[in-house]
């Protein structure tokens, strides 16, 4: 609100509480129900931003939406592409692998050729309330909060086994849900040297399977099969060629091949979980994603 009036411009507010929570609250209770580990973020992108908002916007005069994601977008012939931003350490394009070229044609993305710095400077130089202000993080519209703790709201804690690779007793868990595949951070167990993973979940009979870092290779995995895909050209890519592809946020672009809804890594893959976005690239370019099954 200060930033537009120092902008002289109109602000609005729009309350989309009620669709937040179906879409983005509902749906992570659910899949950490499910045992899965979810990406509220980027369903927020899809119903929230991309969907409700940008349709109110253009309802009420407005020609396009700019957002502060850092990514670039690019058009030719009407058609338009996404971009990884110039901040590779900023690069936000993971979480917008769900929109299409109906909305690709309403969104400018400002900041996505600017380091984050210079985005900083650019908001002192035109004397901005936000310039010093703290990156944003957690979740969005909610920011920082512990999960487990948020979860157990929802999900009643189920105490159950903790097993190691071989299948033997060794601790136990508060309740699969509240863990993710590759996780470290919670698996206290006592007496052990090495650190300890979670590699795999068995939501029904509710068995926590934890292996040292030495072992947690066994169950890395090349091939990944993925739903809900999206391709933002609305047209399937060239399935004979070699793509880029992470399976989370920030992880390092992973050389693949794409074969319908099966995705085959060069090199086999650490913590594959459940719920989580694959995103996939052309060099550059997002080329789209979808859910790992």
């Amino acid at each position: 609100m200060r930033v537009a009036a120092i902008l002289d411009i109109p602000f609005y507010t729009f309350d989309f509480s009620r669709q937040y929570k179906k879409h983005v609250i509902d749906y992570m209770i659910k899949e950490y129900k499910e045992g899965r580990t979810p990406n509220p973020d980027i369903m927020c992108n899809k119903y929230i931003k991309f969907d409700l908002f940008l349709k109110k916007a253009l309802k009420i005069g407005a020609g396009k939406i700019a957002t502060g994601h850092y990514v670039r977008s690019s058009t030719s012939n009407s058609f338009g592409k996404l971009l990884q931003a110039k901040d590779k350490n900023k690069d936000q394009s993971y979480f917008l692998w769900t929109l299409t070229q109906e909305q690709l044609k309403y969104c400018l993305f400002p900041i996505g050729d600017y380091l984050k710095e210079e985005v900083r400077e650019m908001a002192k130089k035109f004397k901005l309330p936000v310039a010093e202000k703290k990156d944003s993080q957690g979740l969005c519209f909610v920011g920082e909060f512990k999960m487990e703790d948020f979860l157990k709201d929802y999900i009643k804690p189920r105490p159950g086994k903790i097993i190691d690779e071989n299948g033997q007793k060794i601790g136990e868990h508060k309740g699969v849900q509240y863990y993710t595949i590759g996780q470290r951070h919670g698996v206290a167990l006592g007496g052990g040297k090495d650190p300890l993973f979670v590699v795999s979940k068995d939501i029904k009979k509710n068995i926590l399977m934890v292996a040292p870092e030495s072992k947690e290779k066994n169950f890395y995995k090349k091939e990944v099969e993925v739903k809900n895909v999206n391709w933002i050209s609305g047209k399937k890519p060239n399935f004979k060629k070699v793509y880029l592809a992470r399976i989370r946020y920030r992880q390092p672009l992973q050389k693949c091949r794409i074969e319908g809804y099966r995705i085959s890594f060069n090199k086999p893959q650490r913590a594959v979980a459940s719920g989580q976005s694959l995103v996939l690239y052309n060099k550059n370019e997002l080329l789209g994603g979808g859910i790992i099954v």
